[in-house]
C-alpha cells in the first residue's frame, strides 16, 4: 500500500483493486482502499455475486519510445504477514503476451467491459474450467490411444463435482493421476474401477501450503499451470481467478522439482485413503525428507 501511495504522488497513474469480501480481511482492506483514495489512486472493490481472488500486478513503463508489460501473477495474497508462514509461488515476467491479457483483466475489475477472451491465461469465470475440462480430456485421449498419460494436481481443496466425475473418467480411460490437497479433499481415490488410478497425499507441516499447480503430461510435452483457484464449484464459477502457464524450461524444472520432493516426504505427508484413515507415510528409508526443508534449501541454493 505504501508503495503504490508513493508512486501515486510521484505523479504515477496507479489503479488498484481491493476486495474488501476478505475474508478476516475486511477491515483492514477498506482502511487500505480508504488510504489509497485519499492518495490518489484511482481504486476499485467488490462486485455484487462475485468475489476477486486473482493476485495481480501489471506495470507499464516507456522504455525506448515504447510501453513494456511487466506482470506479476501469484497465488498468494499482497500481505506481509501470510508472506512469512504461507508457502505460495509468484511469476514476474515481461511476456508481453501475458501482460496483455493482465490488462483484459484489469479492464473486466474497472467494469469497463463485461466478458473477455482470453488465450494463454486461465481466468475464472471466462475460460478456466472449460480450458481445465480440455486438458484432461487430452490426458484421455492420449491414454486411449496407448501413449503415457499423467495429471498432477497441487491444491489447497478439490470439491468441484464436474472436476471430480472428469478425473474418475480419467483414472478409469487408464490416465495416472497423483494430486496434493491440503485440506478438503470430496474426491476418493483408490476405489477399484473407478479411481484406482488416482494417489492423493496431504502435506500439513511449519508453513501453509497455499499454492496451485496443475502438471499435465501432454504426450511428453509437459504443461505447467500455477494459479489463485482451488477446484471447488466457488473458485471456478462464482470468482475472479488467474490461472497462468509456466513455459520457461527452467522454471518447468524447478517446479518439478518441488513437487518431486513433496511426493518423496515421508515425515509430515499423510496418504488420504478411500477409508479415510489418512494416516502418515510409513518409510522405513534411513533418510527422512520433510519436503517443506528440502524446498527452503532448494530454493536458497537456486539464488
Amino acid at each position: 500500500v505504501r508503495s503504490l501511495i508513493k508512486a501515486a504522488k510521484k505523479g504515477k497513474k496507479v489503479t488498484a483493486f481491493v476486495e474488501v469480501k476478505a475474508r478476516f480481511d475486511e477491515e483492514s482492506n477498506i482502511a487500505s482502499y480508504d488510504e489509497l483514495e485519499k492518495a490518489g489512486v484511482k481504486v476499485f472493490s467488490s462486485f455484487p455475486g462475485l468475489k476477486v481472488h486473482s493476485k495481480l500486478c501489471l506495470i507499464e513503463r516507456n522504455e525506448k519510445e515504447k510501453v513494456k508489460l511487466y506482470t506479476y501473477l501469484g497465488t498468494g495474497n499482497f500481505n506481509e504477514k501470510t508472506a512469512r508462514i504461507y508457502c505460495d509461488y509468484a511469476l514476474l515476467t515481461a511476456d508481453q503476451e501475458l501482460g496483455n491479457e493482465a490488462i483484459k483483466v484489469f479492464n473486466f475489475l474497472e467494469r469497463k467491459t463485461e466478458v473477455e477472451t482470453f488465450k494463454h491465461l486461465l481466468v475464472a469465470p471466462f475460460n478456466m474450467r472449460e480450458t481445465f475440462i480440455q486438458l484432461i480430456d487430452n490426458e484421455i485421449r492420449n491414454a486411449s490411444d496407448g501413449k503415457k498419460a499423467e495429471i498432477t494436481l497441487k491444491l489447497n481443496s478439490l470439491e468441484d463435482r464436474k472436476m471430480i466425475k472428469k478425473l474418475y473418467l480419467a483414472s478409469s480411460s487408464g490416465v495416472k493421476i497423483k494430486i496434493i490437497v491440503r485440506g478438503i479433499c470430496c474426491l476418493l481415490p483408490g476405489v477399484k474401477g473407478l479411481s484406482e488410478n488416482i494417489k492423493v497425499i496431504s502435506i500439513v507441516d511449519r508453513f501453509l501450503e497455499h499454492a496451485r499447480i496443475f502438471i499435465f503430461h501432454n504426450n511428453g510435452d509437459k504443461k505447467y499451470f500455477v494459479a489463485s483457484a482451488d477446484w471447488m464449484k466457488r473458485n471456478l464459477s462464482r470468482r475472479v481467478e488467474v490461472c497462468f502457464p509456466i513455459n520457461d524450461k527452467r522454471l518447468q524444472t524447478q517446479f518439478q522439482n518441488m513437487i518431486d520432493l513433496q511426493w518423496k516426504d515421508n515425515v509430515k505427508a499423510r496418504v488420504i485413503d478411500k477409508d479415510q484413515l489418512n494416516k502418515y507415510i510409513e518409510d522405513k528409508k534411513d533418510k527422512k525428507i520433510r519436503s517443506q526443508y528440502e524446498i527452503y534449501e532448494l530454493v536458497k541454493s537456486l539464488n
